[in-house]
């Protein structure tokens, strides 16, 4: 096989649907042809010439929404020789945004359709042997993605969506329709590589490999091939198959007529892949070779991971489990939703992928779930979580909505699962597919059920077709219906989102209620929970900002509330705020408030959560990334910077956890020991006065075993405080320490300004060491004030009185050491609560 990569030498012209008032440069350059590369789309291609601003600065996006009511076309030149009387000359197209005509063009105009496309979310090759010899021009016309889904709700009945646009009705990805915490942008393009493949006899059309790990260590790769035969002379030719694994190598035909052909290799003593945290993630190469006459037709090569996995759901005296369970070893899962990392996605690269997974493993988590509204992930991405040991959780692309059972879309959705999971089959990370979010939940709670009548709204896709499809092509991995669900009942028989039974979602907290009402639940598994706060001050500078290119802060801005998606985000955000710090007025006080608001109440669900293992058994947060610069739920920026967030989570996610916890009208320190090891010492505990004055102390002998909770009742002499205004818990085992307050900020007498502070130059950086007089909480340097680039090796850092931490900067600037140690970079809850009444009447 030979093949030409269709990357440069395209042009982008504007078809139909270009407003009359359009600049009248930007307007003869569509009519022209503008350069563009594959992959790439409509917005890159405009951004490369420079005719566009960035869609993610300030109101940009709202100036570029006529580009989803446009028509394109994408062009290039062809030129192939005349086919051989026995080859095939295919042209294929690993992903299309999203609705296309794919033509050939002759020397003569004359316009020979070679197929047509609906779905971004598959690969689509077309035999053209006929069409090529001379010189053509091949042509992809892209209709608007929204007008198609408009004409299509029109014939098939309008189904219930989270948003206004009728996303469900197009496979493309839903959030390139905006979401609440998304642009609204609506892509069109060549999206993955597209090229020219010339072959012979017959082609590799996809390998799945089923990879498992049996109980004597034995690991076991089934290979299943599947081949496409040329329908040419010599096209039945017998094929011989090679497959190696390892040091393994089988051999195997498949004989004339036949396209199916399996191989399985086993390797005694097989090298054992473990998630992050629990052992080593050793990866082994896999290939196949396909021969005819000893003549190579292809090749495949993929690394594999040897392991074992499940999900335990059965009954018991709590409800129904969800544990993951993989080679043997039940697994907490601490996770984090995952969105696509830049809405226009031909930018995202493996590096960047890299970095973002990483941060992920510095959050101390072990899966990601890359989520149903976005897309099946490059290669890259399932590559980088192999290698990490980082489990993948993955849903079919459905979200939110009502989606139609009928045609075309029932078998358009079937058929990117199928294509999908083959091609995801080869990675050990990918351990549960889920089929969908929220899809049921909506259709039990959201009014959907009076809206539909007798419409149909996806429960087939649910619960039979991508069950099947995983039964028949992945039976290695376990299958969950949806996002929540409450498995092995039926949706009207218990509840889906029954914190008691299966998966669970809790946004009554954030939408509704205030986050001390996470303990209101114990789930057995939270695979969605969250809190919003804003991005970084650096990335607020760049985006953000008014005519003048001046940040703008005022939060109630048109400009801002571009970038706040969220229903009456602000007005959760301040009244999230008032029970727990107040509400500052200055903007930059708001900004740090928020900011940890956010993540100490994910930190107080993630410590909530953990407390209950092996009973709740995962804790999956909304969510780890953002695709633009956003007000948001991310612990990661659109700028790629860690949020305060982040930080929490580092810390509630840590392999050995403190926290102290409320049970059975007790206070009681939680022992987590997510390691292999016991965790075993001296357990102090001090009761003490916020200026570190000591009230009481108990010593505590604790022995927790590996990969176990310990809980540790407090006596009543440090467990109940004298005066809870005045007064802290510190509590200690080994490099670990917790700080408990028996109440909210609000309400203690936290001196406003307890730190003092020094910093000095270091190779790399500063190191800046802060002092408490008085405890201090949630200490935090805010470095990205001073220089965009630089970065801290902590925060959110509590210290009691008479205690000190010492921060490292990494940073190629030079910085101003006054900056450095005061407002408003160096900051704590302290600095910014708001004292709404003097505390004898708060008593």
């Amino acid at each position: 096989m030979t093949h030409t990569d269709l990357v440069d030498g395209w042009r982008l012209t504007a078809t139909a649907g270009t407003p009359d008032d359009l600049d009248d440069a930007l307007a003869a350059a569509l009519a022209a042809g503008v350069p563009a590369a594959v992959p790439g789309t409509s917005h890159t291609a405009l951004l490369d010439a420079g005719l566009i601003p960035d869609p993610y600065l300030d109101r940009n996006e709202e100036a570029l929404a006529w580009m989803r009511h446009v028509d394109w076309r994408y062009v290039r030149p062809l030129v192939e020789a005349a086919p051989d009387g026995d080859e095939r000359v295919d042209l294929a197209f690993d992903g299309i945004d999203t609705v296309a005509t794919i033509s050939l063009v002759g020397a003569d105009g004359a316009v020979h359709e070679v197929g047509r496309t609906a779905n971004q979310h598959r690969s689509f090759r077309f035999d053209v042997r006929d069409l090529v010899g001379s010189a053509v021009e091949l042509r992809v016309d892209l209709t608007s993605a929204l007008h198609h889904a408009q004409a299509l709700e029109a014939r098939l009945g309008h189904r219930p969506l989270a948003y206004p646009q009728p996303y469900n009705m197009v496979r493309k990805m839903a959030c390139s329709f905006g979401w609440d915490w998304g642009p609204d942008l609506q892509t069109a393009g060549l999206w993955r590589p597209a090229r020219v493949e010339r072959w012979r006899v017959a082609r590799l059309a996809q390998v799945r490999p089923l990879v498992t790990l049996a109980a004597d260590g034995t690991g076991r790769a089934e290979l299943h091939v599947t081949v496409e035969r040329s329908g040419l002379p010599g096209g039945d030719a017998p094929l011989a198959v090679r497959a190696r694994v390892a040091d393994v190598e089988v051999t195997g035909t498949i004989a004339p007529g036949h396209l199916e052909g399996t191989l399985v290799v086993e390797v005694p003593d097989a090298p054992v892949w473990w998630p992050v945290g629990h052992g080593a993630q050793p990866l082994v190469d896999a290939s196949i070779e396909l021969t005819s006459g000893g003549a190579v037709l292809g090749r495949w090569h993929r690394r594999i991971g040897f392991r074992d996995v499940a999900v335990d759901r059965r009954r018991d005296a709590h409800g129904t489990r969800f544990t993951l369970v993989v080679n043997g070893r039940e697994v907490f899962v601490r996770g984090a939703n995952w969105i696509p990392d830049d809405h226009l996605l031909t930018r995202i690269t493996r590096d960047r992928l890299a970095r973002r997974l990483d941060q992920a493993l510095g959050a101390h988590l072990n899966l990601v779930r890359v989520w149903g509204g976005g897309i099946y992930e490059s290669d890259d991405f399932y590559e980088l979580c192999d290698e990490r040991g980082l489990l993948v959780w993955q849903d079919f692309l459905l979200a939110c909505a009502a989606y139609p059972q009928e045609s075309p879309l029932l078998e358009e959705i079937e058929a990117e699962a199928r294509e999908n999971v083959v091609r995801l089959a080869p990675h050990p990370s990918l351990v549960i597919w889920n089929g969908g979010n929220e899809n049921v939940w909506g259709h039990e709670d959201w009014g959907w059920k009076d809206e539909l009548g007798d419409l149909t709204w996806g429960l087939r896709y649910a619960a039979e077709i991508f069950p099947a499809v995983v039964a028949e092509l992945d039976p290695t991995r376990p299958y969950s219906d949806n996002s929540p669900s409450s498995p092995g009942f039926a949706p009207d028989e218990v509840h889906p989102c029954d914190p008691d039974h299966g998966t669970h979602h809790q946004w009554e907290v954030w939408n509704r209620v205030d986050y001390t009402h996470y303990r209101d639940d114990v789930p057995r598994f939270c695979s969605e929970f969250g809190f919003q706060g804003p991005p970084t001050w650096a990335t607020l500078e760049r985006a953000v900002r008014d005519e003048r290119g001046v940040m703008v802060t005022d939060k109630h801005d048109p400009t801002f509330l571009l970038h706040q998606k969220a229903d009456d985000g602000n007005g959760k955000l301040g009244r999230g705020l008032a029970p727990h710090l107040g509400v500052p007025d200055d903007f930059a006080d708001w900004h740090w408030a928020t900011q940890l608001n956010q993540a100490r109440a994910v930190a107080f669900a993630t410590e909530h959560h953990r407390s209950w293992w092996p009973r709740t058994a995962g804790s999956i947060v909304w969510q780890l990334n953002d695709c633009w610069p956003v007000t948001s739920w991310a612990a990661v920026d659109g700028d790629e910077r860690p949020k305060p967030l982040w930080w929490a989570l580092r810390h509630a996610n840590a392999p050995r956890l403190l926290t102290v916890q409320p049970r059975d009208d007790r206070l009681v320190v939680a022992v987590v020991n997510d390691t292999g090891e016991p965790w075993t010492g001296r357990l102090d505990v001090e009761r003490e006065s916020l200026t570190g004055d000591e009230r009481a102390r108990v010593a505590l002998e604790v022995a927790v075993q590996p990969r176990s909770v310990g809980l540790v009742p407090l006596p009543d002499d440090v467990a109940v405080p004298d005066d809870d205004t005045s007064e802290a818990l510190v509590v200690r085992l080994d490099d670990q320490r917790a700080v408990h307050v028996w109440r909210e900020d609000v309400d203690l007498r936290l001196d406003p300004s307890p730190l003092t502070a020094s910093a000095a130059p270091v190779a790399g950086g500063y190191e800046v060491t802060v002092r408490a007089r008085s405890l201090a909480r949630d200490v935090t340097l805010l470095v990205d004030r001073l220089d965009p680039a630089a970065t801290v090796d902590d925060a959110l850092v509590d210290l009691a009185a008479g205690t000190s931490v010492t921060f490292r900067v990494r940073t190629d600037a030079a910085l101003d050491l006054d900056a450095l140690t005061s407002r408003p970079v160096l900051r704590s809850a302290n600095d910014v609560v708001v004292v709404t009444a003097p505390i004898g009447s708060r008593a």
